[in-house]
């Protein structure tokens, strides 16, 4: 069965409860979950019930080894990862006999996580461990908790192999939620080819986060990447700095605000002509995010004026909003390190959240004896009198105005277990009134009483828009969630065009378990757990045969009459990253000091550890001195630059067979294989504070080939022959309607752009026409451009809206500009792109 329903709508307590009872009941329950903070909530919950006979506890990477055994011989409740139950518990299934043999009920929550090519590999972990239950016996109810999706039963069908019922019905009651659609203004600063550059989405991130923590709403600042989080925490932190050394002259040495034991003041309290605090530009006023509410303990003083504003004061920390690459895009959340999947056992390194958990003593959010203090002692303060200034409201007590930046941290993945919990409990409590995070705390974490919500990007689909902006309200109160624009074409048709969002259904969820280079290095891991019989293969799907026979050919396993065998003394699991793209990897290592830092997969080291490349690990940041192929290692060294890098490449694509194809306007729409040959030839160096490009240095690297599928339109010479003559760039408006493309499929497809690729040309050798191709960027292909056949017709309607509602006279980053354009963003045609599509949907059905 799947669940399927709104944030706060009950799903945990509709699998606790028979899960509890199957353990009542003498059985076993496996939990999984895709993030360690999630586990740990749970656990937290489990405890808190306070049922004897309810062994719970938690199995991944952050287990003590000591603990394990325990585990494995006594826990009826275990919660763990996709990564632990892949490389771990199934491998060592015979440790684990009696508690398979009474194997009950398997959870599977926030499944709508699992998409894509990650997704496709938690679906064959999850067949391998339906084929370990049925060797010891045991036949367990499969439910599955996700928030809202389209077609939510086929996905789980999908996902384990079994037919499944679904809930869907939600009468769970909510407060209203106030969405607001935010975009950066253009700044005067140019990037390539002249094109204006916006503020960055981070940098908005940061200054809304330092108002509403003034304003005391508590509030959760979702960032796409972990330099990004750690950017917008530490931004705001120093704005709150200037704000209380502007109110009290010295931080922690205050001069005015409350009275003294006396009675009187050191000095009148500050009041807005006294601050200086000039009015807010146009549009950047934030309102009450909760109208006409009584103040509460938690949230006092809404009704009261607006809290001083930040904004006056230069921030003196880089704002940070460069394209995300892909080791630290969609950022699973329980990472031990940069590249670290959970699950891995490698020890990790120590990483202080922020400046305020400093381990020598206790961070400042807990009192002396570790506690975290009640949100009604932290933050109710008497009434000022009447003389103390409008504004005082707003503020704490004078004795507590150089604390104000200790109400911010950040949280992200690579974090210390225990301190994540602390900050967790600091935010539950009302310690901490701004939390900036990755997608760590997405997912079903209990963070009850929060007011608002910022979300520094479009989060890739509406299933994880509405599931963030959902942590706000969650105990039945009003909210306020706020989805700034980063310079994206996708971002930027989304501000200008919210019917796309409101009143839409969520996206299905994309994965292909068949995948035969998924689908391969599962069976030899199942192979190494049980010998594989032809009474297995309907298990893992209709190509196995073609795939076991491959792999037989290929040495990987042995035929024989009984079965197929592994032989091998590797380990079988290591052939499958689940969440990376495969390929040996390579190992990143401080020169200085020999210290192993981490490792990245080799597809992914071409364009995130490259000569050059700026390497963020735990906080520290690393230049990359050397990328060394052949011997697998990156060696970098610590530097503090203040400009990112981002590599650049350029891409050959051959078509190996059209599967599917139809007319499309006067042109056609093609879905099929190709082989796409991809070599990184630069990188651009990009300013943090300003986003400013600084440069383009060279790289040499060798060429990479993927056999993966893409979806393809081409136009005859007699359809774009009219463009030629009105003296249109053919090739530069091909360029620019495949950019766009890109940006805009992930509103169709669960993906992000750092998912798919692109290759546009005036004349293709193998279709001999204008052709634009859009390809999955994994091997194999992972289900988006076969998405993007499917929903053409509204996929690039919305490009062309996208590109025509940009107010950008040449082009932007915002519109047809790309981030990874080998090219350098030439040619480009704006308006030509635009005739272009207006050409290929002509007698086409257009969206409303």
């Amino acid at each position: 069965m799947i669940i399927s329903t709104g944030t706060a709508s009950g799903k945990s307590l509709a699998y606790l409860t028979p899960a509890v009872d199957s353990c009542l009941d003498g059985g076993t329950v496996l939990y999984l979950t895709p993030t360690k903070a999630l586990a740990a909530d749970q656990l937290r919950s489990l405890r808190e019930l306070r049922i004897t006979q309810l062994r719970a506890a938690c199995f991944d990477g952050d287990t003590p080894f000591e603990e394990r055994t325990w585990v494995r011989q006594h826990a009826n409740y275990v919660l763990t990862n996709p990564d632990m139950l892949h490389r771990s518990i199934l491998p060592r299934h015979a440790q684990w006999s009696s508690y398979f043999r009474r194997l009950r009920m398997v959870v599977v929550d926030e499944c709508h996580g699992y998409r894509g090519v990650f997704g496709s590999h938690v679906a064959q972990i999850l067949r391998r461990l339906r084929r370990i239950c049925a060797r010891y016996g045991s036949q367990p109810v499969f439910l599955l908790a996700s928030a809202t999706a389209s077609e939510p039963g086929a996905f789980a069908m999908r996902l384990t192999g079994l037919e499944m019922a679904e809930v869907t019905s939600d009468g769970s009651p909510k407060g209203a939620t106030t969405i607001a659609l935010w975009e950066p203004p253009l700044t005067e600063l140019r990037g390539e080819r002249g094109a204006p550059v916006r503020r960055t989405a981070t940098a908005e991130a940061a200054d809304l986060l330092t108002d509403l923590v003034l304003a005391n709403v508590r509030t959760l600042a979702f960032v796409r990447s972990r330099r990004g989080a750690e950017t917008v925490a530490l931004t705001a932190r120093a704005k709150l700095a200037d704000v209380a050394f502007s109110l009290g002259g010295t931080p922690g040495a205050p001069t005015g605000g409350s009275g003294t034991e006396s009675g009187t003041s050191s000095s009148p309290a500050p009041t807005a002509s006294a601050l200086g605090t000039p009015p807010p530009p146009a549009g950047q006023d934030i309102p009450t995010a909760i109208p006409d509410r009584a103040p509460s303990s938690h949230s006092p003083g809404h009704d009261a004026p607006p809290a001083p504003s930040h904004r006056d004061v230069p921030s003196q920390l880089p704002d940070h909003d460069a394209p995300l690459p892909p080791a630290d895009r969609n950022d699973p959340s329980d990472q031990g390190s940069a590249s670290q999947p959970p699950g891995h056992d490698a020890p990790s390194h120590r990483d202080i959240p922020s400046p305020s958990l400093d381990r020598g003593t206790n961070p400042p959010f807990l009192d002396q004896s570790g506690d975290v203090p009640s949100a009604s002692a932290d933050r109710e303060a008497p009434s000022p009198p009447p003389d103390q200034g409008a504004l005082s409201w707003a503020l704490p007590d004078s004795a507590d105005w150089a604390d104000l930046p200790d109400r911010i941290a950040a949280y992200r993945a690579g974090y210390l277990a225990e301190d994540r919990r602390l900050l967790e409990k600091a935010l539950r409590s009302g310690s901490i009134m701004g939390l900036a995070t990755t997608n760590a705390l997405e997912l079903g974490v209990d963070v009850s009483g929060l007011d608002a919500v910022l979300i520094a990007g479009w989060p890739g689909t509406r299933a994880s828009l509405w599931q963030q902006a959902g942590r706000a309200g969650r105990d039945g109160q009003e909210a306020l969630a706020v989805l700034i624009a980063r310079d994206d074409p996708l971002d930027t048709y989304l501000v200008h065009h919210p019917q796309a969002l409101f009143g839409q259904p969520v996206e299905a969820i994309v994965l292909d378990p068949d995948n035969p280079y998924v689908l391969g290095p599962h069976l030899c891991a199942a192979a190494a757990e049980i010998p594989l019989t032809d009474a297995d293969l309907p298990v893992f799907g209709p190509t196995t045969p073609n795939v076991l026979a491959d792999l037989v050919t290929r040495g990987l396993l042995r035929k024989r009459p009984a079965g197929w065998f592994w032989t091998r003394r590797e380990r079988a699991t290591d052939l499958a990253d689940i969440r990376g793209g495969g390929g040996a990897p390579i190992q990143v290592v401080e020169s200085a000091t020999g210290r192993l830092l981490g490792s990245v997969d080799e597809p992914s080291a071409h364009t995130t550890v490259h000569t050059g490349a700026v390497y963020l690990h735990q906080g520290e940041t690393f230049l990359v001195e050397l990328l060394d192929l052949e011997a697998g290692v990156a060696l970098v060294g610590s530097s503090q630059p203040d400009y990112t890098t981002f590599a650049r490449d350029i891409t050959d694509i051959s078509v190996l067979a059209s599967l599917r194809s139809h007319d499309l306007g006067p042109g056609s729409l093609h879905f099929g294989e190709v082989e796409v040959t991809r070599q990184v030839v630069s990188y651009l160096k990009r300013r943090l504070q300003s986003g400013e490009m600084l440069g383009d240095e060279p790289l040499d690297l060798p060429p990479r080939t993927l056999r993966t599928r893409a979806v393809w339109w081409t136009l005859p010479a007699s359809g774009v022959a009219t463009l030629a003559e009105e003296g249109f760039d053919l090739g530069g408006a091909a360029h620019a309607a495949e950019h766009a493309a890109i940006g805009l499929l992930p509103l169709f497809a669960t993906c992000d752009r750092w998912d798919i690729g692109g290759v546009s040309t005036e004349l293709h050798a193998d279709t001999g026409l204008l052709t634009v191709f859009v390809y999955d960027g994994h091997e194999g292909g992972a289900g988006f451009a076969e998405r993007g056949y499917a929903r053409a017709t509204d996929w690039l309607t919305a490009t062309r809206e996208a590109i025509a509602s940009c107010e950008c006279e040449r082009g932007c980053p915002s519109c047809i500009q790309s981030p990874k354009c080998g090219n350098g963003n030439e040619p480009l045609d704006k308006r030509g792109a635009i005739h272009l599509l207006d050409t290929l949907l002509r007698s086409t059905p257009t969206l409303d």
